[in-house]
């Protein structure tokens, strides 16, 4: 019988597999994942196509308790995101938010919401160092949105038409995000 070497990338293919099924190993490694797929910029929707939020009415709660209803940021820019601190791939594109929060909290309103307890929220971004805010929802979630899967993460225009709608991770600090949102605040 003649001595077969094994390929060094059905040995890494093994190791990786191996990782996945390793709790301790499996969402690190699915956050690396999903942060390369993240560095491609979301697609913005061809004008023809744009759907329009059909209902602002989104009863929400903020970390500290505090009541908010989506009704109150219509007729501005806001950018949505439905997130979880489980989800790998809405840990990998948490980086990219933080950093566009950092530039444009100020010229639009960014509503992230996680159906978490407050708590869990609050200790994750802590421990990240976001200075995110999050919401709770009281209602359900408006129709238009139609989340299926998380992250889902709208870019919603001053007329409530839905420019940005991307599902997965994604770099919202791309420059075709950032040059989206500049073109909305000055229409």
């Amino acid at each position: 019988m003649k001595n077969k070497k094994i390929p060094i990338k059905n040995i890494l293919f093994a190791i990786v597999l191996i990782l996945l099924i390793i709790p301790q190993t499996r969402q690190k490694i699915q956050i690396a994942m999903h942060s390369l797929i993240a560095k491609l910029s979301p697609a913005v929707e061809k004008t023809k196509d744009l759907k329009v939020v059909s209902s602002y009415n989104w009863e929400l709660r903020d970390l500290e308790g505090d009541n908010f209803n989506l009704s109150e940021v219509k007729n501005k820019v806001v950018f949505v995101n439905i997130w979880a601190t489980w989800c790998p791939p809405c840990i990998a594109e948490m980086p990219s938010i933080q950093k566009l929060y950092n530039d444009y909290n100020d010229k639009i309103e960014f509503v992230l919401v996680s159906n978490e307890n407050a708590e869990t929220i609050t200790k994750f971004l802590k421990k990240k160092n976001y200075s995110l805010n999050s919401y709770n929802p009281k209602t359900q979630i408006p129709e238009t949105f139609n989340v299926k899967s998380i992250p889902r993460t709208f870019l919603i225009n001053k007329k409530g038409e839905i420019v940005i709608d991307e599902s997965g991770a994604a770099n919202w600090n791309s420059e075709t995000v950032r040059e989206t949102i500049d073109k909305l605040l000055n229409e």
